[in-house]
């Protein structure tokens, strides 16, 4: 606090009387702050704007407000003060009453000091007010200011504060005005350069920065001292905000992969069109919400749940047909199983062209995938998080669909070992098609996940294909604990990598990498045991 307890007192005392003081009186002490602005000097606009937040008058907000927004024009004639309303009609700026002649008028100038002034001037006028949002505002409007006229202000809304988020940031705004007051002495300024380094985000890097040259030495050590430690904090945490991103991209991989790990397991098969799969399972999406958009608009909160057993039917069911129509007749013929699945792959991406156009579809948010917010300085969008989660859920899942039906007992042995499968009478033909079924089906609800992240597009899939395959061959074939952490690894790593070589250099470093391990490990981090498996 600056020492001043004489000042403060005054201060003190005069808010509190012009609060007390009734509303007429209010409103005629303002008069000469109102007209102080019908002027051409800056400085005398600014002041007249700072005492005039501090006045309490009723009048002071929209006064104020239609400065901010260029609407505060004065008669020359006698200086009479009045705001211009949206319409275009004229209101006194004193009494807030309709005026029916104005006259010829000129707008009260602004210049970057009057825009400090009213920043300050709304900061104080809203610390006090009953929605803990616009107090909120208010104390980060001060603390970018630093206009020490709401010193006073800021200081009465500190010991009536009862929300402890709402009162550091007041605290911090405070922290930030004496910093910045060279009338404080050398011990107020270094311990509020300590609350501004318990802030720790950009702005208090920005706000300790501006300090001027002409600054006590020890306080500009103290500032670059607490510069120093910030920067070194927020470098964890865009460390820690790189992992969360990294997460993130691993879901997203681990969703696009987990399909073709099931069938590049069981099958053998390079699915060159798995990537379609995710496509199809995002159109799904798309043309779930046009036909809910058309036919019950308010469901489209719950779209997304009412799209994903339908792009895991869709996409399952084109998985059954190329499997049955293509993939059966190519057993043991891995090229061109590739080359016919690639094929696919092209058939499909001309067949949506054709269907949907070859622009991006729109594809709604839902409302509850809306917005973000803070853990310290870690920022979560909700839309990564339900990905995060919904990818968590689909594996789960299809682990236990794997370990608890007869199906999955199925899927594995023949995994494990086809012809012993067969030899005790598992279709394996048939366990094939289901299969393909499945991973297709999975590829589907990642197309759901991703059309909320992603353009929606007929090359969606093309952008997850080689990533999938480097999932699954880095974790190992057919192993979903392998994919997940094989995802879950790449997905950091790329991201870790980003800043420092950048996006295409930093997936080039992670081909690198897998490459090199496969040649220490071909089975990958998970091999897959059975006795025929080679």
């Amino acid at each position: 606090m600056i020492r001043r307890p004489g000042l403060v007192a005054l201060l003190a005392a005069l808010l509190t009387v012009v609060l007390l003081a009734p509303p007429s009186a209010r409103a005629q002490d303002a008069a000469p702050l109102i007209q102080r602005m019908a002027t051409e000097t800056f400085n005398d606009i600014a002041g007249a704007v700072a005492a005039l937040a501090t006045s309490g008058s009723p009048r002071a907000a929209p006064v104020i407000e239609a400065l901010r927004d260029n609407r505060l024009v004065y008669r020359q004639a006698d200086r009479a003060v009045f705001i211009r309303e949206a319409s275009g009609s004229f209101v006194s700026a004193l009494t807030g009453e309709p005026v029916t002649d104005a006259g010829t008028t000129r707008p009260v100038r602004l210049n970057n000091a009057v825009r400090r002034a009213i920043d300050a001037a709304m900061g104080a006028l809203t610390l006090m007010n009953p929605d803990p949002a616009r107090r909120a505002a208010a104390a980060e409007a001060v603390f970018k200011s630093r206009d020490a006229s709401a010193l006073p202000a800021l200081e009465q809304a500190i010991g009536q504060e009862r929300d402890a988020r709402i009162r550091i940031l007041m605290e911090e705004a405070r922290a930030a005005v004496v910093v910045a007051s060279p009338e404080a002495n050398e011990a107020d300024r270094i311990t509020a350069i300590g609350v501004i380094q318990r802030r720790g985000d950009q702005d208090a890097l920005r706000m300790l920065g501006s300090l001027p040259a002409t600054a006590p030495p020890r306080v500009r050590e103290a500032a670059e001292s607490a510069s120093v430690a910030i920067r070194r904090t927020l470098a964890v945490w865009e460390a820690v905000q790189n992992v969360w991103y990294g997460l993130s991209l691993g879901s997203v991989l681990l969703l696009a992969a987990i399909g073709l790990a099931i069938t590049f397991g069981v099958m053998g098969v390079i699915n060159m069109a798995h990537g379609e799969m995710v496509m199809i399972g995002a159109y799904t999406t798309f043309v779930v919400q046009q036909v809910l958009r058309t036919m019950a608009p308010g469901l489209m909160d719950v779209s997304l749940f009412i799209a994903l057993p339908m792009a895991f039917l869709v996409a399952g069911a084109i998985g059954i047909a190329i499997e049955r129509l293509i993939i059966r007749h190519l057993y043991g013929r891995p090229l061109e199983t590739l080359l016919a699945t690639w094929g696919v792959s092209l058939v499909l991406q001309q067949a949506v062209r054709s269907w949907f156009g070859p622009t991006n579809r729109e594809v709604t948010t839902p409302s509850w995938m809306s917005g973000s917010f803070e853990v310290g300085h870690l920022a979560i969008t909700a839309n990564r998080l339900a990905i995060i989660i919904f990818a968590a859920m689909v594996f789960a899942a299809l682990l236990l669909f794997l370990k608890r039906t007869p199906f999955g007992l199925q899927t594995r042995a023949v995994t494990q070992n086809r012809r012993m499968a067969g030899a005790m009478g598992i279709r394996t033909n048939w366990v094939d098609a289901f299969t393909f079924g499945l991973g297709s089906g999975i590829a589907g609800l990642a197309g759901v996940a991703l059309s909320q992240i992603d353009n929606v597009s007929p090359n969606l899939g093309q952008g997850y294909i080689i990533d999938s395959f480097m999932v699954v061959v880095f974790g190992g074939v057919g192993n979903l604990w392998g994919t997940l952490v094989g995802a879950m690894t790449l997905g950091i790593a790329n991201k870790l990598l980003e800043p420092y070589a950048g996006a295409v250099l930093g997936k080039i470093l992670l081909l690198v990498f897998i490459i090199l391990f496969i040649q220490k490990r071909p089975r990958g981090l998970f091999a897959l045991k059975g006795r025929a498996v080679e």
